[in-house]
């Protein structure tokens, strides 16, 4: 590269790729924002200065010309010697210039983001991770099981004469209604209609007397038991309505016995059918009411039964609502209530039930320790293992070896399993302990064991929010306080407490010294060290140095803790024996170090390693959690899967002898969501999505919940009797272990049914659509649509059926929830939302559509490709187009946009990576059949880019509209002097400039990392590109530059400068151009043509503006001054504020020529001629095509100065051209001297005759 940089070493730190991702690469435009970025480069020792070159001043030593006769060989050999110094000499000096220094600053800033990009973004092979996604496998997987499911013939017998007696009891009931019956005493009517009603009420004393929720659990419910529920509800549905012919009694009846299946079964899905058949038959009651065909109390069930119904709802979630806020349908003389009030008080309670669940799930730490929580529920704590100290609390010290239920752990919120010891933390932030106190572990002020939990007393008085202790060694604890400061207790030899010393700790003391201050997220006790992460990344460690498990290059022991400097960016540590594993804060990057034996440190080898070490086969994925145990580690990928390595049992592979000295999939688990880990010394547990519990490794004393203690388990059992248990939370010690239902606050839980609120299925928005689209009819009518009563009613129906989505989809995001379980209903969702927002609806029920829109939009979009399409059709083609868009296609325009910003999609649509939504597209619907499989191909150097370059055409057209605009309003009011120039909202959208900018960043990056040639589609994108933008912006300049040599208004010069900086002839050209030099020049040089178009206005633009003098000045003054620092060449300008708005310009400038230059040296330069080049000589040497070239070099001097005098004599009779030449080569000569002798006039002639005749001389 012809720029010089001075001399420096660079070392791109891999956990800061995201954080440098994040940076605005535009600010580089400008010489404050690149000293910033530099700084941090600086700062995060990325770059390191290293010593200039001492300047030579000494040139060549030349021979005495005058004595010594030297040959032409030796003449050009001393002249390229003494060109060569004074060459090295300038670049030297002009390197150090201030704008050579920025222009260094912004080079190696934008190399270290263009590298961020390329290797987080591009073709990492982050498919790996996804091959075994349950979202994949979890449908045909269920479809083998139940495939397999043994079937008898006993069971096909049972069930044909169940389903045989319930369509026979259904055929005579519906018989007892439709005929008379026959009269009863006194002439009244009865008999078979009473019959028939008895039995449904039988049916409803019957569920009524069941526990709540006692068909909640359909997997306990044989399919036959499922068969005949379907059958019940659907008969139940049908005799509902008026018109079913079953009496007034019966379909109040059949009401409340669908609303009692429908609260035992818990299901959202199945309240919502209620609801649904009670707005129908409510609907067709006021059609009977207008029509005066209403005979009897119709559409009415019972007020007790209701609210019974509603009580126990309420009591099962832990309702803490005041009552007096509770909806409650009106009761009438009778003791009913209307069904279409019961269907709305159902419905509000659903909704409130949900929003509270949200609340707690979306946001887990806005729940401070010592607050109740939104949705207050009763623990349950499991236990089972090893018993010998009392570390479960229960009974005997006899091992349990299946999950027994503990009562006395029900407060706890976070429960911490150690050696022999428990340690339990309630809702308050108080710790409890029991179990092994050798040593003082338990914090308890002695060593002794203890049989029940006792309360540690802490000094100074804090809330705990999580503890840690160690599975191994003598023992010892650590906890750190919801202000972020930390306690150790316990042994403290190698100074693993933190205090400073090796003595044993009692009682919990807060650590000091290099923590004070520091706000801890995340602490670790490992068997003899420990570890601390601090809110802002850093790493500390102490304790046994050993196998450099605290990673500061070295064996040293600490007892104090000591920051890791070589990682930052951390947000979790895990401490194993001898080895410790650290996690970004991203969860891109996990870094091991300390013993490497058996492989426990994942990089393919035993070596020990002193300093953090990347693991290569975790990047690519997003990691959640990390843990260490004694002779193995685990890793909690983002989509469920569980990598292990190391050696033993703990690896689930099937063997206890097994050894992986990288990180391995846990095949048992590839079909399992997993959602938390937990390693105890040789034992590990993992928690599924739907709270099932699994175990596997070192089962000695029952750890792993099997019913027995023999052998380990090689492969990851579920853990018995917790079949129905709601688990929420995990913890393995070093031969027990703990399982409990309190919701975690460090990290996100959402269960994808919660009774009768929560069901993260497609059949939930399914219902909530028909219920959109069936009422939003006639939303602004005076009527409202049956069987609402007034408007009021009605849009509060829908406010509720919105805020339940809402509460869904933001439900579905914090859960990870794959896209997918929209199924169907995206689309139609998408369309009815934003056909919502361009209706004139009221405004309450707008902004509920607004906030359902913005908490699910990445949810609610289509997949990728057809993204683009419905992009570029909403997308004006015009700049009248703008005012046209609607509400909602100006939302849905704003939403795409946003969502194409995640640098995931964008690498993509620039097919560097493979889509997200690739797995899912062929579920998508026929939409997408005309698209090739392989339109994301990535394979060789060409991914296709076709959608790439629609777009940002697109984009910068449209952002062109807007400069266009701009400037107009400026050119319109150039001649006004008031300050306050009118100009109409002409503001560009920052989606549309962030996201072309993104586009642009990604193909530039990977033009400069990647191996691209000239013929590559990346390049040839790129061209096509700047094609359109360079033109562009020397329109933009040129018009600049009229506008200020017109205008002598100030602000108009103010306002222009804000409207440039902006447009694509601003930063954006900056980012481009200082790119451009990082790419090899035969990939520039076709654009050379559009550079060297750019320059003129550019050039003109700054010698009218104010900054371009005094910085050409200082350019040529600053070597008399110089500098030393390379870091801040360009600070110190002593500029006015007005002057340092332009300097960017002036560097564009600048950056400009010198890319034109790189591109004429290399051409001026060349490369030795090419064959081609060699045979094309001869028509080189031909009249034709040499123009003189035939002549040696003395004769074209005479020729041209012979004809420089005839032409500047002006009087062809004085000074005649007297040179040999050919005939036709002398008649071009005459003529071009003007002279009227013939044959040169006669061809003059008959060349202004062609001329006139093809219109081109008039």
């Amino acid at each position: 590269m012809a720029l010089m940089i001075p001399p420096v070493k660079l070392k791109w730190l891999e956990h800061l790729n995201s954080s440098w991702i994040t940076e605005d690469s535009e600010s580089i435009a400008t010489r404050d924002g690149v000293s910033v970025l530099y700084s941090k480069l600086l700062a995060n020792k990325e770059v390191v200065l290293l010593p200039q070159q001492v300047l030579c001043l000494k040139g060549p030593q030349l021979p005495d010309f005058e004595r010594e006769s030297l040959s032409s060989d030796e003449q050009e050999h001393y002249l390229d010697a003494l060109l060569s110094s004074q060459l090295a000499l300038a670049k030297m000096v002009c390197s150090d210039s201030p704008f050579a220094g920025a222009l260094g600053k912004r080079v190696l800033v934008l190399q270290r983001i263009f590298y961020a990009l390329s290797n987080k973004y591009h073709d990492k092979g982050k498919v790996k991770q996804q091959q075994h996604s349950p979202e994949n496998n979890s449908s045909s997987a269920d479809l083998h099981s139940v495939s397999e499911r043994p079937r008898s013939s006993t069971d096909a017998l049972i069930e044909m004469g169940v389903r045989t007696g319930l369509s026979l009891l259904f055929a005579l009931l519906r018989q007892s209604w439709m005929l008379p019956p026959p009269p009863g005493p006194g002439g009244s009517f009865g008999g078979n209609i009473n019959l028939c009603n008895d039995v449904i009420h039988t049916a409803i004393d019957v569920v009524s007397s069941l526990p709540p929720l006692s068909l909640a659990n359909e997997s306990k419910i044989p399919a036959m038991g499922l068969d005949c529920l379907a059958q019940v509800t659907t008969f139940l549905k049908g005799i509902t309505m008026p018109n079913s012919g079953a009496d007034i009694l019966g379909r109040r009846l059949a009401s409340e016995l669908l609303l009692g299946l429908a609260s035992q079964r818990g299901s959202l899905r199945y309240l919502l059918e209620w609801i649904e058949m009670a707005l129908a038959a409510s609907a067709v009651v006021s059609t009977m009411e207008q029509n005066q065909a209403l005979q009897g109390h119709e559409g009415l069930i019972s007020y007790d039964c209701f609210i019974n119904i509603l009580m126990q709802m309420r009591r099962s979630l832990g309702s803490s609502a005041d009552r007096s806020q509770w909806r409650e349908p009106t009761q009438t003389p009778d003791g009913l209530c209307s069904v279409y009030e019961a269907a709305l008080c159902l419905f509000e309670e659903v909704c409130r039930m949900a929003s509270d669940y949200s609340r707690t799930c979306v946001s887990p730490d806005s729940i401070q320790t010592g607050e109740a929580p939104v949705v207050s529920e009763t623990c349950e704590v499991y236990v089972w293992g090893s018993n010998s100290s009392h570390q479960l609390v229960e009974g005997t010290q006899e091992k349990i070896l299946q999950p027994k239920l503990a009562a006395s752990f029900a407060d706890a919120q976070t429960i911490e399993a150690g050696q022999y010891c428990t340690f339990v933390i309630s809702s308050d932030g108080s710790v409890r302990a029991c179990g092994k106190g050798s040593y003082g572990r338990l914090g308890l002020g002695d060593s002794n064991n203890q049989s029940t939990l006792k309360k540690l007393t802490f000094e100074p008085h804090r809330a705990i929010k999580k503890v840690s202790s160690s599975k191994g060694s003598d023992g010892h604890t650590l906890a750190f306080t919801t202000e972020g400061e930390v306690f150790s207790w316990g042994d403290g030899d190698y100074g693993k407490l933190g205090h400073g010393n090796s003595s044993t700790q009692k009682y919990p003391k807060l650590i000091q010294g290099p923590l004070q201050g520091k706000v801890v997220v995340c602490v670790s006790a490992g068997y003899r060290h420990s570890a601390a992460v601090s809110e802002d990344g850093e790493l500390y460690t102490w304790g046994e140095g050993d196998f450099g498990r605290l990673g500061h290059g070295d064996s040293n022991s600490r007892n104090i803790p000591t920051l890791v400097k070589d990682i930052s960016n951390v947000g979790e540590v895990s401490c194993g024996s001898s080895h410790t594993i650290a996690l970004s804060k991203d969860g891109r990057t996990v870094w091991s170090f300390g013993g490497g034996d058996n492989g426990k440190l994942g990089h393919g080898d035993t070596n020990r390693v002193y300093k953090p070490k990347v693991v290569e086969a975790l990047q690519g994925m997003f990691i959640r959690k990390v843990c260490a145990g004694s002779q193995s580690s685990l890793a909690l990928t983002s989509t469920g899967q569980v990598y292990a390595w190391g050696c033993g049992a703990c690896l689930g592979c099937g063997s206890s002898e097994a050894t992986a000295l990288r990180p391995k999939l846990i095949e048992e688990l590839a079909t399992t969501r997993v959602v938390d880990i937990s390693i105890g010394d040789s034992h590990c547990l993992a928690l599924s999505h739907d709270n099932e519990v699994y175990a596997w490794g070192n089962n000695s004393m029952g750890q792993c919940g099997q019913g027995n203690s023999t052998g380990p388990i090689t492969k990851p059992k579920k853990v018995v009797g917790l079949d129905g248990v709601a688990v929420q939370q995990i913890s393995a010690g070093t031969s027990h272990s703990l399982a409990w239902t309190a919701l975690p606050r460090d990290r996100q839980v959402v269960a994808w049914h919660r009774p009768y609120c929560v069901d993260l299925e497609e059949s939930t928005f399914s219902h909530l659509r028909s219920f959109l689209e069936r009422y939003c009819d006639g939303i602004n009518s005076e009527i409202p649509p049956l069987p609402f009563p007034s408007s009021r009613e009605h849009h509060n129906f829908l406010k509720l059926c919105l805020r339940l989505l809402s509460n869904h989809l933001a439900l579905a995001l914090a859960g990870g929830v794959a896209i997918s379980i929209l199924g169907r209903q995206a689309r139609p969702l998408r369309n009815l939302l934003f056909r919502l927002m361009d209706a004139s609806v009221p405004d309450d029920i707008q902004e509920a559509v607004i906030e359902t829109l913005s908490v699910g939009a990445t949810m609610l979009l289509p997949p990728l490709r057809e993204r683009m399409e419905l992009l570029h059709s909403l997308l004006p083609q015009g700049p009248d187009r703008w005012e046209s868009l609607s509400k909602g296609q100006r939302m849905q325009l704003d939403i795409i946009l946003t969502s194409l910003q995640d640098h995931t999609h964008v690498a993509s649509l620039l097919g560097y990576s493979s889509p997200a939504d690739a797995p899912e597209l062929p579920s998508s619907g026929p939409t997408f059949a005309a698209y090739p499989d392989n339109v994301y191909s990535t394979t060789g150097d060409h991914p296709d880019t076709h959608l790439a370059e629609i777009l940002m055409k697109t984009l910068l057209r449209n952002l062109g509209f807007y400069t266009d605009q701009a400037l107009g309003e400026l050119e319109k009011n150039s001649d006004k002097l008031q300050q306050g120039t009118s100009s109409s909202d002409s503001s560009q959208p920052a989606h549309l400039h962030q996201l072309l900018c993104s586009l642009q960043k990604q193909l530039l990056a990977y033009c400069h990392i990647g191996s691209i040639t000239e013929n590559s589609s990346s390049v040839a994108l790129l061209h096509k590109h700047l094609q359109l933008l360079l033109p562009h912006a020397t329109d933009i300049f040129f018009r600049s530059a009229a506008l200020i040599k017109e205008s002598c208004n100030e602000s108009i010069r103010e306002k222009l400068q804000d409207v440039m900086y902006v447009s694509a002839a601003g930063s954006m050209l900056c980012q481009i151009i200082i790119s451009l030099l990082l790419l090899p020049v035969s990939v520039v040089r076709p654009l050379l043509s559009h550079l060297l178009d750019l320059l003129p206005p550019l050039d003109r633009l700054n010698r009218l503006l104010p900054a371009a003098s005094p910085l050409e000045d200082q350019e040529l003054q600053w070597p008399l001054h110089g500098t030393s620092d390379f870091a801040e060449p360009a600070s110190g300008m002593l500029l006015p504020q007005p002057l340092l708005t332009w300097v960017w310009l002036v560097d564009l400038e600048r950056t400009v020529a010198l890319l034109v230059g790189r591109c004429l040296g290399g051409m001026l330069q060349g490369a030795p001629t090419s064959l081609e080049e060699r045979d094309s000589s001869y028509w080189l040497k031909t009249p034709l095509f040499s123009n003189g070239l035939e002549m040696d070099v003395p004769q074209l001097d005479m020729c041209i100065s012979l004809l420089l005098e005839a032409a500047l004599s002006g009087n062809e009779e004085q000074k005649t051209f007297d040179c040999p030449l050919p005939p036709d080569l002398s008649v071009l000569v005459v003529l071009a001297l003007g002279s009227s002798k013939e044959p040169a006039n006669s061809l003059w002639i008959n060349m202004q005759d062609y001329a006139i005749s093809k219109g081109l001389l008039y």
